[in-house]
């Protein structure tokens, strides 16, 4: 029964691909159906894996079939189900379904109806490839399928120039990313003769712990691509182009969580190197802080809740980095429902408002759309961490680790973090739900979702509240990966109280700055305070130049010079040396083939004469 069910969930969102790519066209508004029956097959069957894994404490391998044999090389098509994966796997269909069924409302006046939910069904087969493969090359299939369709996605509608080009930059800085990926692929193949996880995890202990190391840092390189990290984070704000359903299913339940899953997929490697694992999370909490400053004075409600996501992700490496794999994979669980919730939250607010993005715009919601704030306010609460939702338990327990391991610097950075995404959280939701209307024809069009579209909100609401009271059978059901241990004892500080402290800090500060401002207007004049604003509001600008000198400049420079050694010299000149090579012996052929039958004989006679001398003397 279990071979049937992971078949079931693994294939059904890949049917539903193909009904929708190849007859669309014939069946339009059923698309969206049909598409969303693959997924909620999907969630069930996931459902049933989840549960027969953590019962039986599963790690279930299975092999359909060989898929590459060369040489030295022997790779395999091949499942491995543990709770890792099984999680994994009942996070990405649970959620992915919801957004499908928000999108089939969402979506409905799209002339690409069909073409779209081909390719979020794609995207979910990806995703569930990647996490369900049981090695390293067939993890890569999925790893680039979730690119690919990310790709299609977010240039969906491709007649906007904006949409094509933030497609294309997240294809190519991805790309930037795999090419760390794969040489940490050939490196472990070069050094266990296998890509297979379990026969690799077997043997870690044999190599070198600079091996080691090097080969965490390469795969964490695509990690940083994958999901968004510095200095590869780019992509994912211009990636809001795309749909915001597109956007909640990239940021909460598949995509940007691939590079998270697979270091916790690694961590038997990881764990053995404290280098690349000091280097995971530090990049982890340095990428949380900046995004989080970013997201203080963006004025678009998707790219807000964007750089929301590469903070929370950076989190997840933190825990990951410091050991706690359970505690990094408990928060990308609780953060799918909250991230999620939000993004389809801001789809609600754009639903209502004619597609308008500025929150400078809006105002006064909260009295217009009901079911909307109510799931939007959960969702804030849970991201910025307030006791007794889901985020409050999935960050504080990162954090704790992360104090307990000894890297100071990650853990106050990862405090001052939990300041900073209560202050942007809720200064988008008092800007977009309280204040007054700041555009009253805008104000005056705003209604509220239909149920379509408001179910979904209201169950990953639900989630958001009651998700974290799991947390001690999550780090049960994990408890055979690599950890640190963990005692009470350790804390001398009270982290949840310091955490729940700064988090309501940040809500009252945007409370009185943007609900009720009474902070002088002179501290806005000050020159420093000005400062601070323009070097936020252009993304810190001496990161964008240094990330366009060091980034951009070198590639096209390293284009150039590859343009002109390697195409022009070197191919094009062994072109070249071809053809002239060809013209002169064509050339001195054709004066001995004057059609002269005594000339062919002297040739035959010479060739002969030559071919016995050749044996006589061999």
């Amino acid at each position: 029964m279990l071979d049937l069910a992971i078949l079931i969930t693994l294939l059904s969102p890949l049917f539903g691909f193909l009904i929708n790519g190849i007859f669309g066209k014939y069946i339009y508004r059923a698309s969206g159906w049909i598409a969303t029956s693959m997924l909620l097959i999907s969630s069930v069957f996931g459902i049933y894996i989840l549960i027969e894994a953590i019962s039986k404490n599963l790690v279930y391998e299975k092999v359909f079939y060989t898929w590459i044999v060369l040489d030295k090389i022997k790779v395999d098509f091949g499942i491995l189900i543990d709770n890792l994966s099984a999680i994994m796997i009942f996070v990405v269909t649970f959620v992915s379904f919801w957004i499908h069924f928000y999108s089939i409302e969402y979506m409905k006046k799209d002339e690409s109806y069909a073409r779209y939910f081909a390719y979020l069904n794609l995207f979910v087969f990806a995703m569930l490839l990647l996490v369900m493969a049981n090695n390293y090359l067939l993890m890569f299939v999925g790893w680039e399928g979730v690119g690919l369709a990310s790709y299609l996605l977010i240039g969906f509608w491709y007649k906007k120039r904006s949409a094509t080009d933030a497609g294309n930059k997240a294809f190519i800085v991805n790309r930037i990313g795999d090419a760390g990926y794969l040489l940490g692929i050939f490196l472990i193949f070069t050094y266990f003769l296998s890509f297979n996880y379990l026969e690799i995890f077997k043997n870690v202990s044999f190599v070198e712990k600079n091996v080691l190391t090097l080969i965490g840092i390469l795969l964490f390189i695509g990690a940083t691509g994958k999901s968004a990290q510095f200095p590869l984070y780019t992509w994912l704000p211009d990636a809001m182009e795309g749909p915001t359903p597109v956007s909640a299913l990239i940021h909460a339940a598949t995509m940007v969580t691939a590079g998270v899953y697979m270091v916790a997929r690694s961590s038997p490697i990881y764990s053995l190197s404290p280098e690349a694992s000091f280097i995971v999370a530090f990049v982890g909490a340095f990428s949380a802080v900046l995004a989080a400053t970013m997201a203080l004075v963006n004025n678009d409600i998707k790219r807000i809740i964007a750089y929301s996501t590469i903070s929370q992700i950076g989190y997840m490496f933190v825990g990951v980095g410091v050991g706690a794999y359970w505690a990094g994979i408990f928060h990308l669980y609780t953060h799918a429902f909250f991230k999620a919730l939000l993004f389809l939250g801001a789809g609600s607010v754009m639903h209502a408002l004619k597609d308008n993005l500025d929150i400078r715009l809006m105002g006064g919601l909260y009295k217009k759309m009901k079911i909307t704030w109510l799931t939007f306010l959960i969702g804030s609460l849970a991201l910025a961490g307030i006791f007794p939702l889901a985020g409050f338990f999935s960050k504080d327990k990162i954090i704790e680790y992360a104090y307990i391991s000894g890297y100071s610097i990650v853990f106050y950075l990862v405090i001052f973090g939990v300041f900073l995404t209560a202050f942007y959280t809720f200064r988008l939701f008092f800007l977009v739900f309280h204040t007054k209307p700041r555009d009253e024809s805008l104000y005056s069009i705003a209604h509220e979702s239909p149920k379509i579209m408001t179910i979904p909100m209201i169950v990953l609401a639900i989630f958001s509240i009651i998700g974290g009271f799991v947390y001690l059978q999550f780090e049960n059901a994990l408890s055979y990966l690599p950890h640190i241990k963990f005692q009470e004892s350790h804390l001398h500080i009270p982290i949840p109280a310091i955490t729940l402290t700064l988090s309501l800090l940040g809500i009252v500060l945007a409370f009185f700055m943007y609900q009720k401002p009474i902070i002088p207007s002179f501290i806005g004049n000050l020159i420093i305070t000005k400062l601070i604003y323009n070097i936020l509001y252009q993304r810190w600008g001496i990161l964008s130049d240094w990330y366009e000198m060091l980034v951009l400049r070198l590639l096209r420079k390293f284009s150039g010079f590859s343009h002109r050694f390697f195409d022009i010299l070197v191919i094009s000149g062994l072109d070249r040396a071809f053809a002239y090579t060809g013209l002169i012996i064509s050339g001195i052929l054709r004066f001995i083939q004057d059609a002269k039958f005594s000339t062919y004989i002297i040739l035959i006679a010479l060739l002969f004469t030559i071919m016995v001398y050749i044996v006589i003397l061999s």
